[in-house]
């Protein structure tokens, strides 16, 4: 199909953010300039040394030249054509590709892996009672955590990469140090049922990492001193088991529960802003539009190999710049995914009411992650399929078949390229962003695959699951 012959050489097109923002005026381009020559102009008017973008003209990128998309879409000759413009991460992660490791220790399967927010440090949590470290220089072994008496449900790093809590299902916290293996103080004794997550106080807030928080099958929420090991505060007003927290970088913590509704937290003193209604089943999973700038902090995961410094002063001043460019006017977005088979999407700190009911799925939602870059949400379901989103409107994308049992897990490479799922049918799958299509299929478990993590600076994926081994991939 050609172009109108009537239609003039030239159109008139504005650029804008993808958030809305127009930038300069509108200006007359020839309809063969390709995308080389808008990333050109696009830095100009942005007074940018050669940052790379991406460029949409009604949701459709133009790969080519704008004569090309102009063909697929009918556009009145007068209408002043919008050229959205999004930046690329500097960065490219290669795909993972094989299996460089496959380390034996856990006496039971492995429930939860993690790598340290500078990737330099890898944990894991077990069904044998223990939390391991592994050297990733050697691919082997390096500590064997005692202390819990229960299965290891969850592990969570500080944010300055320095300690490790981990908890059970008796609902004892513990703290490790990665270096020596040795346990940091007393056990953080409250919850009278099991833990079901930790989330630390972001960076952002407050460079000392002391306080952690912790949610519980017995309704509570707790806020830890992890110097004095005693609870600061308790959160309580949900009426069942809370599923997740998430410890937000404007002072909210946020939590699911089975009693169907999100509570809202302010966290200096445990007042309940709001709670959020919505879902029709219990609501399991949560995940923050800043998520992976508050997991990685003051460590970017390649500037900070040419820039190392043990200041806290420059280290919280960097996490403050990387937070403020991830989340501009500050409105963290946060999205749930439920037993109901739905997700909402919300703006927690101003609307009760959600932006989006995003539904397709045919079972529950097991897991959700927002993209490094913000702009794609990743759901993860009992369907055996994958999903992805527009993070800010909800709008669906696409659905990522490939899996012939239930998705567990999903984890973002950091450059969001890339998105990796683990599933019962005991394979991971790479799947490429650009082409929404399978990218690499990673066989290699003897059984269900329930955790991954793909190392913030790119280099590592780390699985595990029922057959008790912990894999690492590498390209």
């Amino acid at each position: 199909m050609d172009i109108d012959p009537d239609l003039p050489s030239c159109v008139q097109a504005r650029f804008k953010s993808d958030t809305g923002e127009e930038i300069g005026t509108p200006l007359e381009l020839p309809l063969n300039i390709t995308k080389d020559q808008l990333n050109l102009i696009c830095n100009a008017l942005l007074q940018e040394e050669d940052k790379p973008f991406l460029f949409f003209v009604k949701d459709v990128e133009i790969t080519s030249t704008l004569k090309d998309i102009l063909n697929v879409i009918k556009l009145n000759s007068e209408e002043v054509v919008d050229i959205i413009y999004q930046q690329q991460a500097v960065f490219r992660v290669r795909p993972v590709t094989r299996c460089t490791s496959s380390i034996p220790g856990h006496a039971e399967a492995v429930i939860s892996t993690s790598f340290s927010p500078n990737g330099q440090h890898l944990a894991s949590g077990s069904g044998d009672t223990t939390v391991r470290f592994w050297d990733l220089n050697t691919q082997t072994p390096l500590h064997v955590c005692k202390g819990h008496t229960n299965w290891v449900l969850c592990i969570s790093w500080s944010p300055d990469g320095t300690k490790l809590a981990s908890a059970c299902k008796q609902g004892r916290i513990l703290l490790w140090d990665p270096v020596t293996g040795n346990q940091i103080g007393k056990p953080m004794l409250g919850h009278k049922q099991w833990v079901t997550a930790l989330a630390w106080e972001p960076y952002v807030r407050n460079p000392d990492c002391r306080k952690l928080a912790s949610s519980s099958k017995d309704g509570d929420v707790r806020i830890w001193d992890t110097v004095t090991c005693l609870t600061i505060l308790s959160l309580t007003g949900h009426s069942k088991a809370v599923t997740s927290v998430k410890w937000g970088g404007t002072g909210l913590i946020y939590t699911s529960s089975q009693d169907r509704t999100i509570k809202v937290w302010r966290a200096e003193d445990g007042i309940l802003c709001r709670t959020l209604e919505g879902h029709a089943h219990w609501v399991n999973t949560l995940a923050l539009s800043t998520d992976y700038v508050l997991r990685t902090g003051p460590f970017h995961p390649i500037l900070d190999k040419q820039d190392r410094t043990n200041d806290k002063k420059v280290l919280h001043q960097r996490a403050l710049e990387r937070y403020e460019q991830t989340c501009p006017q500050g409105a963290e977005r946060l999205v749930s995914g439920s037993d109901d088979f739905t997700l909402f999407l919300w703006l927690p700190e101003k609307e009760k009411r959600p932006l989006a009911r995003m539904t397709g799925h045919q079972q529950l939602i097991n897991d959700v992650k927002f993209s490094p870059d913000t702009r794609i949400i990743a759901s993860a379901s009992f369907d055996k399929s994958v999903k992805l989103w527009e993070s800010t409107t909800g709008k669906f994308i696409t659905t990522l078949r490939g899996h012939v049992q239930a998705v567990y897990m999903v984890a973002w490479s950091a450059d969001s390229r890339l998105l990796l799922s683990s599933s019962a049918d005991s394979t991971l799958k790479v799947w490429n962003m650009k082409t929404k299509k399978l990218e690499l299929d990673l066989p290699g478990h003897a059984d269900e695959v329930f955790a991954v993590d793909w190392s913030p600076d790119g280099s590592y994926v780390a699985s595990g699951g029922k057959d008790k081994v912990l894999k690492l991939w590498q390209h």
